[in-house]
């Protein structure tokens, strides 16, 4: 059960609620300080707890624990916490799948009892047989803290890459498996940060990192990213060099190989929006990069090389993004041929090619549609989907009958469909486990008017006719950032505050993705207010609209989402009874001090 104690600390706080109880007296323990003083233009700055910032110090560890004791304290005075913890652990334990994929003549899923730490790798031949074990992470720690990164199968089917992390770490270590053999070869590839695999031959593209001193893995700067092509059954230290840009060191950088194997594509980025993009025939003995987007003001990604042909997704003047077809010939932008766009209306997430077709995801109002083109973008049909919330899938081959595709929302646990391409017809593939009475529950999409007049989107579940007294145990969430879309989705802790007669809301606030790069740009650098406000504003809705008031309220977020209700809860320190800012970046002079910390500077602006 991933995150458990944290999920256990905001129901346990929910309780809170419940009851109305008021919190007891904490006694924190004292913190030292220290004479810090910074001078950013014309504002000084004091900072007394930088010594926190060595994570490995005997004091800094000292302090955590402290910390910790007050919190385990805290948690044991609340009577509730043992019939929450059980209680979540039912709502857990259940089987359930993830959407199957097909390699070769095999069809790969991921499998879970229900609370394994780790989901379990399986696969079987296409037309049946046998279920084998390909994978199981459990098996790699005690702890169960050794997770799976990425999967990445060879084109001549003869390897599976894989990435592991390990305890939550960003860095990764990959591994080689032969698939006909299901052993895990000799190779051990380390250093590695923010990069798949890449196939190529007998080989793979990937980037990495000079290694960290030891006592700073988890803070020294992130920096001189390089690509490497790694062969095999070779060591790491024999790798190839393939791009290195040695005069921009905080310049990341990417390849992937087309699955025909004919060209690579360079992606370069100065941080979390927009890339550049060139490309260069596969051959690693005269690598001779050709440019298709040579500045970083935009994004653009390959969905595909097919005869001949590049399928690219981009925003490139085009706000709600399109598909391009690019012609290696000639690749600049002049040249491109738009086959699909998105619009106003219709925002244009993402794209595969399976079965010789486009399949183009839509949102509308934060709502999946899926609709089919044909290569030259000639709109084909829509495919009917079970109802209103998240759809993802519709991934494979160009070869390639069937796909597969996953719904769920709110209050609907995730069920698996298959769906004939041929026949357009959808059938379910792995029903849902779950015992969460769905049909008890409503979800609903409502709008608010934001601070300055936005239209900004609610979701808003709860019980069928509860009565809307203001009294109503409430979360509220938010991320607003990253040009991130935050979708309706079910979440199995939720569902304990549902059942309990509470309310969970997501704000669809400005900074992510749901109405195109203009709604991303409304939220960021000079604009971050408007994120704030946004998220205000949808409390002071449901107080408005008899769902609960701020006696009743929790707030939470993570990361980005984590500096949201830090923001909020300075800003408006009445608003909630219970904030829960997750790992939240909240020192915004520092942050890009640390880690990969300076690629948020597009988003966050910097000091410098």
């Amino acid at each position: 059960m991933k995150n458990s104690y944290f999920l256990l600390i905001l129901l346990s706080v929910i309780v809170i609620i419940l009851h109305n109880l008021k919190p007891e007296d904490v006694n924190y323990p004292n913190s030292k300080k220290q004479l810090i003083v910074d001078s950013y233009f014309d504002t000084t700055i004091v900072d007394p707890y930088r010594w926190l910032e060595n994570e490995s110090s005997r004091e800094t560890k000292s302090w955590v624990v402290k910390q910790n004791s007050v919190t385990d304290s805290y948690m044991r005075r609340i009577r509730d916490v043992r019939k929450i913890k059980n209680r979540l652990k039912e709502v857990w334990n259940y089987p359930y799948k993830s959407i199957p994929f097909q390699k070769g003549n095999k069809i790969y899923y991921f499998y879970n009892s229900g609370l394994q730490n780790q989901s379990v790798l399986n696969s079987h031949n296409i037309y049946g047989g046998e279920l084998k074990t390909i994978l199981d992470p459990n098996k790699l720690s005690l702890d169960g803290t050794v997770s799976l990164s990425g999967l990445y199968f060879s084109n001549n089917k003869k390897y599976m890459g894989y990435g592991l992390n390990r305890s939550g770490s960003d860095w990764q270590e990959f591994y080689i498996m032969d698939i006909n053999s299901g052993e895990t070869m000799s190779d051990q590839l380390k250093w590695i940060k923010f990069s798949g695999m890449s196939w190529n031959g007998n080989g793979f593209y990937y980037s990495r990192m000079p290694k960290p001193k030891n006592d700073k893995m988890l803070t020294e700067l992130n920096n001189h990213s390089k690509i490497y092509y790694h062969e095999v059954g070779t060591l790491q230290e024999e790798d190839d060099l393939i791009y290195y840009d040695s005069e921009n060191p905080l310049i990341m950088a990417s390849v992937y190989a087309s699955t025909d194997e004919k060209y690579i594509f360079l992606y370069r980025y100065k941080g979390t929006y927009g890339n550049s993009l060139s490309f260069s025939i596969a051959d690693n003995s005269n690598v001779k990069w050709a440019p298709i987007v040579k500045d970083m003001d935009s994004e653009i990604s390959i969905i595909e090389h097919i005869n001949g042909s590049i399928y690219a997704l981009t925003d490139r003047n085009a706000p709600f993004k399109k598909i391009v077809l690019i012609d290696p010939r000639f690749p600049l932008e002049g040249n491109w041929k738009s086959l699909v766009e998105g619009n106003e209306d219709e925002v244009l997430e993402s794209a595969n090619i399976v079965g010789g077709y486009l399949f183009v995801h839509f949102t509308k109002d934060v709502i999946s549609i899926w609709k089919i083109y044909d290569l030259k973008g000639n709109y084909i049909r829509t495919v009917e989907l079970p109802g209103k919330g998240i759809v993802n899938g519709f991934r494979g081959k160009i070869d390639q009958s069937r796909t597969w595709f996953s719904f769920n929302n709110i209050v609907t646990p995730s069920t698996i469909y298959e769906y004939d391409i041929l026949s357009n017809r959808s059938e379910v593939y792995t029903p849902s486990e779950s015992k969460f009475l769905s049909d008890d529950y409503i979800l609903k999409q409502e709008f608010y008017n934001s601070k300055d007049g936005e239209k900004v989107p609610i979701f808003i579940a709860h019980k069928k006719n509860i009565e809307l007294d203001n009294q109503r145990p409430t979360l509220l969430y938010g991320y607003g950032g990253f040009n991130i879309s935050i979708k309706p989705g079910f979440q199995k802790q939720n569902t304990i505050i549902l059942e309990n007669n509470g309310v969970f809301a997501i704000a669809n606030i400005r900074g992510g993705g749901e109405y195109g790069e203009k709604w991303h740009r409304d939220g960021m650098l000079l604009n971050k207010q408007n994120v704030f406000d946004d998220f205000i504003y949808a409390a002071q809705y449901l107080f408005k609209k008899g769902y609960t008031d701020n006696n009743y309220l929790a707030i939470r977020g993570g990361s980005n989402g984590g500096l949201l209700i830090g923001a909020v809860l300075n800003q408006y320190p009445g608003i909630c009874k219970v904030a829960f800012p997750e790992v939240g970046v909240m020192d915004m002079l520092r942050y890009e001090k640390f880690t990969i910390g300076y690629a948020w500077a597009t988003e966050y602006g910097s000091v410098k």
